[in-house]
């Protein structure tokens, strides 16, 4: 039985948790996702993301927790729920004998309100291989074919993982405003991705997972320790190479200059999401090393 509210978050994660055998993927991790909302999960290969993202979408079985998405549990869900998610996954499946247009068209008559098959291929950049097998088309190519089959449905809720591999610096801008003229709609997005230029531009809040724990949660902008997002002013002298971190980069680059004249490799660095998110994951994986005993003092406990 639903019980679907618009009012309740797109996505409600309680204590999830997935485990094989004695190793924790998943280690009792929540989170909310609202309505309308662009939310990226960031972390290092193995963090437990797409397994995450799996579980949310009804692929695998969770060892215990709290799910709910578009108001349902996903081990439960039924077709009709599916028809109202939309999911890219990382590895294209698409190599086919029939054409983009036909496998749209196809992919369209499964839903209740599809798009335009037309206007989704323009969307993706493909209106010029719109007659050309799957099969014959580029990896960069085959790719727009997914999220194109992820989006001719018109989902209320949409996974892309790591949708923009194999796109070119042009291709990539352009889905970044398809992915912005989806939100504008309403879409709800979950982005799993490891180009974090990307995760910044289109997502509304981040949440970075690493070792199968949610190590922070935020706006996109706002993660990690306000410290951290302090400029930088960075110059080499007589001495050596400076870096000092401050909250008035521009007086500072002047008092310098007024003291030294011209300095070599003198820069103002702005951390930015990138930086930050390295630093997350580098503080929480020493903790984790910390947290772990060695073999040695395994033995000497024993």
């Amino acid at each position: 039985m639903s019980t679907d509210d618009t009012s309740d978050p797109a996505v409600r994660v309680r204590d999830l948790r997935k485990d094989y055998g004695h190793f924790h993927a998943v280690d009792g991790i929540s989170f909310d996702i609202e309505r309308g909302e662009t939310f990226a999960l960031l972390g290092p290969n193995g963090a437990g993301k797409s397994t995450t993202v799996e579980i949310l979408e009804g692929y695998r079985e969770r060892t215990s927790g709290e799910v709910s998405v578009l108001g349902q549990d996903p081990r439960h869900a039924g077709l009709a729920w599916k028809a109202r998610l939309g999911i890219v996954l990382q590895q294209t499946g698409e190599s086919g004998n029939v054409s983009v247009r036909e496998q749209l068209a196809h992919f369209a008559s499964l839903y209740p309100n599809p798009r335009d098959v037309d206007e989704v291929i323009a969307a993706v950049g493909l209106e010029e291989k719109a007659k050309t097998r799957i099969k014959s088309l580029s990896g960069g190519q085959r790719r727009r074919v997914d999220v194109a089959l992820g989006i001719v449905g018109r989902p209320e809720l949409l996974f892309l993982d790591e949708p923009t591999t194999g796109f070119d610096p042009e291709a990539r801008r352009q889905f970044w405003e398809l992915i912005r003229s989806l939100s504008r709609e309403g879409t709800t997005i979950v982005l799993t991705t490891h180009y974090l230029d990307e995760a910044a531009q289109l997502s509304d809040r981040a949440a970075v997972i690493a070792g199968g724990r949610l190590i922070e949660m935020g706006p996109v902008h706002e993660l990690g320790p306000a410290e951290a997002r302090i400029p930088i002013v960075r110059w080499r002298d007589a001495s050596g190479l400076h870096e000092e971190r401050t909250e008035t980069p521009a007086a500072r680059v002047a008092a310098l200059v007024a003291a030294h004249g011209e300095l070599p490799e003198l820069e103002v660095i702005r951390p930015g999401l990138e930086d930050i998110y390295l630093d997350l994951v580098a503080t929480a994986e020493a903790e984790t090393r910390a947290q772990t005993p060695t073999q040695e003092q395994t033995r000497v406990d024993a």
